[in-house]
């Protein structure tokens, strides 16, 4: 076993223990969404333009710079988080 499959296992491992230590998997669909960019988007002068989707809830945004986009990944992890509490 080569040095990059010896670090590749011990982070399967490390992912293995820590989903099996939460009640939540780590690829929850609760937490999934897509992203669809647009033809705008240009990757180089930092401009992202698209649409985004909660696989669960079905929501959607689309947005047209990093900052829209994170504050609603934000907004639905939020309330997902606080579902996910009111649960327990």
């Amino acid at each position: 076993m080569n040095k990059k499959q010896s670090v590749m296992g011990e982070k399967q491992r490390v992912r293995s223990k820590v989903a099996a230590s939460t009640e939540e998997p780590l690829l929850s669909p609760q937490r999934a969404f897509v992203l669809q960019f647009y033809p705008e988007t240009d990757v180089a002068h930092g401009r992202f333009v698209g649409r985004v989707e909660h696989v669960v809830s079905g929501q959607t945004a689309r947005f047209d710079s990093l900052d829209v986009l994170v504050a609603f990944l934000g907004g639905v992890l939020s309330a997902v988080r606080a579902a996910l509490l009111e649960e327990k």
